[in-house]
């Protein structure tokens, strides 16, 4: 069984697609800065510890307003 679930993920984020891309963008940042939110990991890879800060409540994301992407004229 993989820990932490991909149910208990999908209740943290709602879209696969953005759990992929949080989970993508923390991996990278723990892989060039050793900066960890949890005291303990079941994971050795960089991908997993991401997880299971999601999973923690440590990771979240927010859906930008339209007002606050720039345009593109």
């Amino acid at each position: 069984m993989l820990y932490p679930s991909i149910d208990s993920l999908l209740n943290k984020i709602d879209s696969k697609y953005s759990l992929v891309s949080v989970a993508a963008k923390r991996a990278r940042f723990l892989q060039q800065n050793e900066d960890p939110r949890l005291d303990k990991y079941v994971s050795h890879k960089y991908v997993g510890k991401a997880l299971e800060e999601i999973d923690g409540g440590q990771l979240s994301f927010r859906v930008a307003n339209k007002a606050d992407t720039p345009s593109e004229s």
